[in-house]
């Protein structure tokens, strides 16, 4: 090897992996992950419409009272009144105001709708505040799998930037050995073709780093320039040995989505009330106080003051089968939502399992994958020293730097599908919090 081929060599080295080494910086001003959920929980316009859904739920409770709380009333009027009265030939015109004040106050006594109405705001504001329970836990999934995709997005570039490198090195072999008749022309196409792939290749991961930046973009509601990477020295937590049927039942006493869906069940159980109560009589308690002037021909200029309390019943006795109809409606109404809220239960315990298989094998999988990127930087290691033998050429050293961003790139996307499934798992059992974010973050500088 000439004296010229080393420093070719270092030059070659730098460029290849001069994205590789961009990435890996953390740059003074990268996004935090916990920078990126704080962001997020301001301005992510799914976010804020979930957090003003629940704003508008909380009132269900107190709509639903008010059917069981006293209901005062009042009411005026006034009027110009102009009368005329004949008795035989005589013709008397009268002129006056008449005037009215009431005041109302009504009680319910005994009034079944009401009380299924005060039981299903009840129901209602619960369901909101599951489901803003599980939107705040969605926010913290999309923010990291955005996060987490963008860098995942920069290692295949970086590595297919190596591997772009590693082709051009190779089409400057085969053009030496065709000049010293060693090669073929048809070598030298194969190798042009494969250089050609690679850099359409870079051009594609280029475009998709571009639509991930954006797409996190879109959730934190700014631009996304560097962003802090995953610490290389993580290391997954050994697994807390709780069984399956242990994490099932969390899921089914605290999952947001679960919990929305009994709600919902009750919910529907209590328009059934509702329908029943079609049936039964109402009963309240009636007490008012009026003020009336002149409110008659025959009261003119005359004031009365009305003083009342009673008892007002109201039965319902037919309406043409409306009824009946209602109520066979809302028996099928709750029917279909306690199906539903089996639906969701199956769902959350099948991706519940799946995450749990995942959680057990992270461990020895990414154990694996580290041994396989210290076996690669060795080769790399052997490898340099062997170009400096003069036993291998440049394009050996690529092709270890490529095993080398290979391994590293697989080791990446272990670690990150386990932080994703970590946090899929929290939130399968309902614990998934700003705790959580905090320690996920620690893992990224």
């Amino acid at each position: 090897m000439s004296k010229a081929q080393p420093r070719r060599f270092a030059a070659m080295m730098a460029k290849a992996c001069v994205a590789g080494v961009l990435l890996q910086a953390s740059g003074a001003h990268a996004l935090g992950f916990l920078q990126a959920y704080e962001a997020a929980l301001k301005n992510d316009p799914t976010f804020r419409s979930a957090y003003y859904t629940n704003e508008a739920g909380k009132e269900n409770k107190a709509l639903g009272l008010a059917n069981l709380l006293p209901n005062l009333s009042g009411g005026y009027s006034a009027s110009q009144n102009r009368t005329t009265l004949t008795q035989g030939e005589h013709v008397v015109p009268y002129d006056y105001i008449s005037r009215s004040a009431t005041v109302q106050l009504r009680q319910p006594l005994f009034n079944l709708d009401g009380w299924a109405r005060f039981k299903q705001g009840k129901a209602q504001t619960a369901y909101a505040a599951s489901v803003y329970d599980s939107q705040r836990q969605e926010v913290i999934f999309r923010v990291a799998n955005a996060y987490i995709d963008l860098l995942f997005k920069e290692d295949l570039l970086a590595l297919a930037t190596v591997e772009r490198d590693m082709y051009a090195e190779q089409r400057k072999v085969n053009d030496r050995m065709f000049k010293n008749g060693e090669g073929t022309k048809t070598d030298m196409l194969e190798t042009q073709a494969r250089l050609d792939g690679a850099e359409a290749q870079v051009l594609e991961y280029t475009e998709n780093l571009m639509v991930s930046r954006e797409t996190l973009a879109t959730i934190i509601g700014g631009e996304v320039g560097e962003v802090d990477r995953l610490s290389p020295d993580f290391r997954i937590r050994p697994s807390d040995g709780q069984t399956f049927e242990y994490w099932k039942q969390i899921a089914i006493e605290t999952n947001p989505d679960i919990k929305a869906m009994s709600s919902n069940v009750e919910i529907a159980h209590q328009e059934y009330n509702k329908a029943l109560a079609a049936f039964a009589p109402r009963v309240d308690f009636i007490a008012t106080y009026g003020k009336t002037a002149s409110d008659a021909i025959s009261t003119v200029n005359q004031d009365q003051t009305i003083r009342s309390i009673g008892v007002q019943v109201n039965i319902p006795l037919y309406s043409g089968g409306q009824l009946s109809a209602q109520k066979r409606q809302t028996v099928a109404n709750e029917e279909k939502a306690k199906a539903d809220m089996q639906a969701q239960i199956d769902k959350v315990l099948l991706e519940l399992r799946k995450d749990y298989g995942v959680m057990f094998s992270s461990v020895k999988r990414v154990d694996a994958l580290m041994k396989s990127v210290a076996s690669a930087e060795l080769l790399i290691t052997a490898t340099e020293q062997s170009i400096k033998g003069g036993i291998r050429i440049n394009l050996d050293a690529l092709n270890a730097k490529q095993q080398l961003y290979t391994a590293k790139r697989d080791l990446a996307q272990a670690r990150y599908n386990y932080l994703l499934t970590s946090l899929r798992m929290r939130a399968s059992v309902g614990t998934l919090g700003d705790s959580d974010v905090r320690e996920i973050a620690a893992y990224f500088h």
